[in-house]
């Protein structure tokens, strides 16, 4: 389960950016999350949850956003969101594509005080 080891990572980075920013708490955490991170949201909030308790995030309220697969075809140049895990340009059938965005996780924002 390496969303533990994300989680303290995130509260780690949490704690900086409070210190910096001479903040007693941290009162909300947003993430985006790729459906091809590898990161499962479910088990990211549980050890989120687990783990915030004596931490400057420990009432932080957490948001997870999901991200989609994005893509941008090299034949026909378009871009397009995935629905499902068919890896073929939408338009244009090609499969000559890179993967644009969905394969990360990143903290996007944090709220303090």
């Amino acid at each position: 389960m390496h969303e533990y080891s994300i989680v303290q990572s995130l509260l780690e980075s949490c704690e900086e950016h409070a210190r910096v920013n001479e903040a007693k708490k941290v009162t909300k955490v947003v993430v985006k999350i790729g459906v091809l991170s590898g990161v499962e949201p479910d088990l990211l909030q549980t050890a989120f949850d687990t783990f915030k308790e004596q931490t400057v995030c420990h009432d932080a309220q957490f948001l997870i956003n999901v991200q989609k697969i994005e893509i941008l075809c090299l034949d026909c140049n378009t871009k397009s969101t995935l629905e499902k895990h068919e890896f073929s340009c939408p338009k244009c059938q090609s499969v000559n594509i890179k993967v644009t965005d969905g394969e990360d996780m990143y903290l996007m924002s944090l709220e303090m005080d």
